[in-house]
């Protein structure tokens, strides 16, 4: 039998001193077989009772952002903890710093510290707004970086209330893709090179980063019409930008099928006409074949009528086979609730079992193909792995840790 492979980021450590979503940004580090300590506070991180659903008094964020990762607490007011942190760091590549940015420098745990005691540490805070700015100090909530960069429009209920419409949460999601992306150029560079790096890492910007092609469609249409036109097949006219220029689109666009709905994606001219031999309504292409590349026959009323009678005549599942078969591409249209249901997710994504992790998550994504998936551990409760880690990674003995907890160091 052949060796099992090492998890990917096996022999990576990281101390995390980060609380709510921001710990998110270690997630993916746990889920690949990096070492996570999370040093909590004595009380704990209270995102253990945040948002919805609670699962048997757990939230299902910490279940999420938590697993695979060892807890030790410490009461950083306590010099003998803070020692018991520099000692953690002598050792660890990478520091979290999940707060308002200089949290740690209060207690005389900053990068500048940090970096004497381990000059190779990548040192990354994570925070709303980042370390500099009008709104650095500014406290937040998730949902703000969504506000702050134009994700999130307001919406009106029928009494004429203001409210936060349903939207995917872009700020906490794409904070640790980008910061987790950072982070590991920092320790390759540090492996390198022997020298550590300060990250600062603000969720409002991965927000506006992750939405790029909205801000800057906007940006190119400032600049005069004759520079920045639309595209050929609009006969260069402008239309808004990004996923709103979709709304007037016919050949590529949303229909009913006969027990739901899918997307049809046939914007070049050769998919199109696949379509329509397909369905056998080549009249179709010779009436109106299209420029060659994306054109979505932007308000044709006439032919979105004859496509949505087309469409309303087939299951979706009878739709996604023609697809196939022709050459032509149409997807299905899940929600978050039936999504665990389609074939492709159950055949590809791997969903931890409540059982064992305390909730059902989605896995980690991207596969290490014919290798096996490390599986991480169930998200701890405060504390839960101080001796296992004092004793472990430290090599403290037992004498050493029962004075710590005299001292309440450990909270």
């Amino acid at each position: 039998m052949p060796d099992t492979p090492r998890p990917p980021l096996a022999g990576l450590r990281v101390i995390e001193s980060a609380i709510l979503a921001p710990a998110s940004i270690t997630t993916a580090f746990a889920d690949l077989g990096a070492e996570v300590i999370k040093i909590e506070t004595p009380a704990g991180d209270y995102i253990r009772e945040m948002t919805w659903p609670i699962i048997e008094g757990v939230s299902l964020m910490h279940y999420h952002i938590n697993r695979g990762k060892r807890s030790l607490t410490l009461d950083l007011r306590k010099e003998s903890a803070r020692e018991v942190y520099r000692d953690l760091v002598r050792g660890a590549d990478v520091v979290i710093e999940g707060s308002k940015p200089g949290a740690l420098a209060r207690f005389g745990l900053g990068y500048d510290e940090l970096r004497a005691v381990n000059p190779k540490i990548v040192f990354c805070t994570i925070s709303g707004y980042g370390t500099t700015g009008p709104y650095k100090d500014m406290p937040s909530h998730g949902i703000a970086y969504d506000t702050w960069s134009g994700v999130v429009k307001p919406a009106y209920d029928e009494q004429g209330f203001c409210y936060i419409a349903e939207h995917v949460a872009i700020g906490i999601g794409a904070a640790p893709l980008y910061g987790g992306l950072a982070v590991l150029a920092g320790v390759l560079r540090a492996r390198a090179t022997g020298a550590g790096c300060f990250l600062d890492l603000a969720q409002s910007d991965a927000s506006a980063a992750f939405d790029w092609y909205r801000s800057e469609s906007h940006m190119a249409y400032a600049r005069p019409e004759d520079v920045v036109t639309g595209n050929k097949s609009d006969n260069y006219q402008r239309r808004p930008v990004a996923t709103a220029g979709m709304r007037d689109g016919v050949r590529y666009q949303l229909y009913e099928s006969s027990d739901g709905h899918v997307l049809f994606m046939a914007s070049e001219q050769s998919l199109w006409k696949n379509f329509c031999a397909g369905v056998g309504r080549m009249d179709l292409f010779e009436r109106w074949p299209g420029s060659k590349y994306a054109d979505h026959a932007r308000g044709n009323t006439e032919l979105r009528t004859i496509l949505r009678e087309i469409f309303r005549a087939r299951s979706t599942r009878e739709w996604l086979a023609f697809g196939i078969e022709a050459n032509t591409p149409i997807a299905p249209v899940n929600t978050p609730a039936n999504l665990v249901d389609d074939p492709q997710f159950k055949a590809r994504f791997r969903v931890l079992p409540h059982a064992q992790h305390g909730a059902d998550m989605l896995g980690f994504p991207v596969r290490f193909v014919g290798e096996p998936e490390p599986v991480p551990t169930r998200a701890p409760t405060p504390g839960q792995h101080s001796d296992e880690v004092l004793a472990g990674v430290l090599g403290y003995d037992a004498a050493r840790i029962a004075a710590l907890r005299g001292d309440g160091a450990l909270g």
